[in-house]
């Protein structure tokens, strides 16, 4: 299985062995963050740097000024997190090229930290009034321009041959906020989707052209949360939404959710195959539970890949984890479809690399046709040791 492991341009720029080290564990890719949101990050091996604050989301080349210019929303420069690197990006790609590697760019969307505390208007706002400035609302008319541009513009970089394209959807309620502190009342999938539901005037103007009250869905979502602040919830599903909101509510409000973050995703593939030359790959991020938010999008498998060469799945947290994200997509692969599973190799971030060759031959058996391997930056030497060990033995012959 063709493999590729996640990077920073930090992991690379600067440290002379850190492409030939990528090469060295096997991979044929590396997917490396063109536009990337605010982290804090640990650089283990890096000659002259242990820790990379990277204070808000930025893009890590030079933004095009003509494309930009006058416009309200527009992407931020990285900051000095890059070592003083204006493209880090294409350095970065430069050297994992020469070390024989297929750069694929690695472009965050909808998850911006900094554009919702700079304009508000732009942010998701759940049924209790507030907003979330990490949550760009994509039925935000201004928003959507933004990052259909954004995605043609970082995808497409010199020396990228295809792209994998994260948060093109809704982002809502879970986040990795700084100093985050929403755990003490335990929220199941379906109390998440709930607190995550937008009512900004965008998104209440579809609701009620879906057939919803607004205010009467803002009050169904209050209620149906009620009992979750003080006994939690652990109810997951949408089906379990259905129960909350009533089926025909709930229904229509997944529709109205589905259909403009899948418009969004046809303009934002079809926005970078116009910039991008013949071949060049375009995947997404994904969950195929519609209903999901965050990094991997929900989205309806038979609908995206209409629209996209294939999907990145998430895929740690064991069989049941990989049976539930590639069941729903393989039956309707097409010819060509790329189905990428995507396992943490991180042990202090809860991934296994040392099961990595039984849980690579577990998502082949399901579908998939590809690895993602996050994160090879941030990985340890021990971690890496193991990444190594388990692509040799996916590589060996049956």
């Amino acid at each position: 299985m063709r493999a590729s492991a996640f990077l920073y341009p930090w992991d690379v720029v600067g440290d002379p062995a850190a492409a030939e080290r990528t090469a060295g564990l096997g991979v044929q890719q590396a997917t490396l963050a063109a536009a990337y949101h605010s982290t804090r990050a640990l650089t283990p091996r890096h000659p002259s740097r242990r820790v990379v604050t990277a204070r808000h989301s930025a893009v890590l080349y030079p933004a095009g000024e003509a494309r930009w210019a006058g416009r309200r929303l527009r992407p931020y420069p990285a900051g000095d997190w890059t070592g003083g690197e204006e493209d880090a990006f294409g350095a970065a790609a430069d050297a994992l090229a020469r070390a024989g590697l297929e750069v694929h760019s690695w472009v965050v969307l909808a998850h911006n930290s900094r554009l919702g505390e700079e304009h508000p208007d732009t942010s998701v706002v759940n049924a209790y009034g507030d907003r979330y400035p990490w949550a760009p609302c994509v039925a935000h008319p201004e928003v959507r321009r933004y990052l259909v541009d954004l995605a043609a513009e970082a995808a497409v970089r010199p020396g990228a041959a295809g792209t994998e394209l994260e948060s093109l959807g809704w982002y809502g309620l879970a986040h990795l906020h700084a100093h985050d502190k929403i755990g003490g009342v335990p929220l199941g999938d379906a109390a998440q989707y709930l607190m995550s539901l937008c009512f900004c005037p965008h998104c209440r103007t579809g609701y009620d052209r879906a057939g919803v009250d607004p205010e009467q869905l803002a009050a169904a979502v209050r209620e149906a949360l009620a009992g979750a602040w003080s006994e939690g919830s652990d109810a997951y599903g949408h089906a379990a939404v259905e129960r909350l909101l009533g089926a025909e509510r709930a229904a229509a409000v997944l529709e109205f959710r589905a259909a403009t973050a899948g418009s969004l995703q046809a303009a934002a593939a079809a926005a970078v195959r116009a910039a991008a030359p013949p071949g060049f790959r375009v995947l997404m991020h994904a969950d195929p539970a519609p209903h999901r938010c965050g990094a991997n999008a929900g989205v309806d498998p038979a609908r995206v890949l209409g629209h996209v060469d294939g999907l990145v799945l998430p895929c740690t947290g064991g069989p049941r984890a990989r049976t539930a994200v590639l069941g729903p997509v393989a039956a309707h692969r097409r010819p060509g479809t790329v189905l990428a599973a995507n396992l943490t190799v991180v042990s202090g971030m809860g991934g296994s690399p040392g099961t990595l060759a039984a849980d690579a031959a577990h998502a082949r058996s399901l579908g998939a046709t590809e690895l993602r391997l996050y994160h090879a930056g941030l990985a340890s030497d021990p971690d890496l040791a193991a990444v190594r060990a388990g692509l040799a033995e996916v590589a060996a012959p049956e």
